[in-house]
């Protein structure tokens, strides 16, 4: 389920879109939008931090990594400022 909601309506997002406003308050450093911004990547970041550890049997077992994951979000905030928004 998606946990985007449009800014003036409060009504969820259902395209899987960030919203134009919000990527435009969140490259000019607004920390409401930069919080927007992690929370719509925040699947996607777990998705790439998770690591497959296996126990003394042998067995997998999936975890999330949370120092990669916390790398992986810091790159992203340092990232936001750069973007180009026509």
């Amino acid at each position: 389920m998606n946990k985007r909601t449009d800014k003036k309506t409060g009504a969820r997002d259902r395209t899987g879109v960030l919203p134009y406003p919000v990527i435009v308050s969140a490259v000019s450093g607004n920390v409401d939008a930069i919080n927007k911004v992690l929370e719509h990547f925040e699947g996607f970041i777990a998705a790439l931090s998770t690591r497959t550890m296996y126990d003394e049997q042998g067995s997998p077992h999936l975890y999330v990594d949370e120092e990669l994951r916390r790398r992986l979000e810091t790159k992203l905030i340092a990232k936001i400022p750069t973007f180009k928004v026509a």
